[in-house]
């Protein structure tokens, strides 16, 4: 495809609608780079001589483009959808209209998918209280491991210009972007003595004798590792910290009044953009997010603006409202914790719609497709099933000029017997796919 744009594309509707407004500027401006104006008049799109598509069951003079919509970009309400799936060009589609052009309405389904309409209506929950991906349409219609939405972007790019061909599109470059949830810091290290005791107690063994003699290097301690390995093949990652002023059952940390953590930070800080990892109880008491804010700020030196749940944990539009409120500008959360994909149908970062009050927010999101624990703990995959997927997951961003957001985390790089394979895995990964 050309490599840069030099027209404007017109769309013609009935009605301009905050849904339409949004989903457009996210497939037609972000994902193919064009500039795009909406009209209701018909007489500009008459006159319009560049690309143009007529959003409108009206049959228009011309050549522009015709989608039939659906109407589901027309509605001010969330109720439950009629989702009847076929194939298209070797990809899902729904929403069919039987338009000239396209015989289903793409921005709608494309709008369904995005804003996660599924999540505000009735489901069951998993065992963490987060919706269950056995309840979404990607799951159980085969497309979770596909970034559905910007397939069809592409698809429908490539109908412009057969119709247009002085059309020029830009499709974004693709970027690999590794991430790190730093749960849990140390193994043995730095828990204080009641918690080392218990632990002793618990699981008595050489190794964690020898660590805290000071004789071995702790299990978790992978940093310096993985330092090489960005230097080496010049990654620009992003960490994301838990700093929960306590232990709870699922925030299990290293205490950020430990000196060894805040030494960590602060040194990884110098290097890289450092982002908060809201605790599980932040989830029940709101106010909590405020002070790790606080605190990872006033550990790193940085602003904080970017987050991640822990164990992925939140629910819609509560979760990202509470962000908002709190000046999360960038949110790293949308993915599964339970099975790798993409849970938004897209590979690109994307702004949230709140489809409760009808608005396009500045919380921009960017999805992850891929995290060793749902591989190693959820999956059950062996390095080498686990690799393979991984590697299907990169050549994927790469056909549709994605963003391939990967989660690890700090014990699965370290020494842990058990995590070695995942480790090795990993690095030959970065060796032979982003030098």
């Amino acid at each position: 495809m050309p490599a840069f744009f030099i027209s404007m594309l017109l769309l013609y509707t009935n009605h301009i609608s905050p849904r339409l407004v949004y989903i457009t500027s996210f497939m037609l401006g972000d994902l193919l780079g064009m500039q795009i104006k909406l009209t209701t008049n018909v007489d500009d799109h008459l006159r319009h001589s560049g690309a143009k598509i007529n959003y409108s069951d009206q049959q228009l003079h011309g050549d522009g483009l015709q989608v039939i919509p659906h109407g589901l970009l027309f509605e001010k309400t969330i109720q439950p959808q009629q989702v009847d799936c076929l194939f298209f060009k070797e990809q899902v589609a729904f929403f069919k209209t039987g338009g000239p052009d396209l015989f289903f309405d793409v921005f709608a389904a494309a709008f369904y998918l995005l804003s996660r309409y599924e999540e505000y209506l009735p489901h069951k929950k998993d065992m963490y209280g987060r919706f269950a991906h056995e309840e979404s349409l990607a799951f159980q219609n085969g497309f979770l491991d596909q970034p559905l939405i910007n397939h069809w972007a592409l698809q429908l790019g490539y109908f412009i210009q057969q119709k247009f061909p002085e059309t020029k599109i830009k499709m974004p470059a693709f970027k690999f972007l590794p991430t790190y949830d730093i749960d849990i810091a140390f193994s043995f290290k730095h828990k204080g003595l009641l918690r080392s005791i218990g632990g002793s107690l618990k699981s008595p063994t050489l190794k964690r004798f020898l660590v805290l003699a000071g004789m071995k290097p702790d299990p978790y301690d992978a940093f310096e590792w993985m330092d090489d390995l960005h230097a080496q093949h010049k990654l620009q990652p992003r960490y994301f910290f838990l700093l929960a002023e306590k232990n709870s059952r699922y925030d299990k940390h290293i205490l950020p009044r430990k000196k060894a953590l805040r030494q960590l930070v602060q040194r990884l800080s110098t290097k890289y953009p450092i982002a908060i990892h809201p605790s599980w109880q932040s989830g029940d008491d709101p106010q909590l997010l405020e002070s790790e804010l606080k605190q990872l700020e006033l550990i790193s030196g940085q602003q904080v603006s970017h987050s991640r749940q822990h164990y992925i944990r939140f629910n819609l539009p509560d979760g990202y409202r509470r962000l908002i409120n709190e000046g999360v500008t960038d949110d790293y959360s949308m993915g599964y914790g339970s099975i790798n994909g993409f849970r938004a149908s897209t590979a690109s970062p994307f702004f949230w719609y709140d489809l409760e009050r009808e608005e396009t927010t500045e919380l921009r999101i960017h999805p992850f497709c891929f995290m060793e624990a749902n591989s190693f703990y959820e999956q059950q995959l062996g390095a080498a099933e686990a690799c393979a997927e991984l590697k299907k997951y990169a050549r994927v961003c790469q056909r549709v000029g994605g963003t391939m957001i990967t989660i690890w985390h700090n014990h699965f790089l370290g020494t842990e017997a058990r995590f070695e394979s995942y480790r090795d895995m990993y690095k030959k990964f970065i060796e032979e796919g982003f030098e």
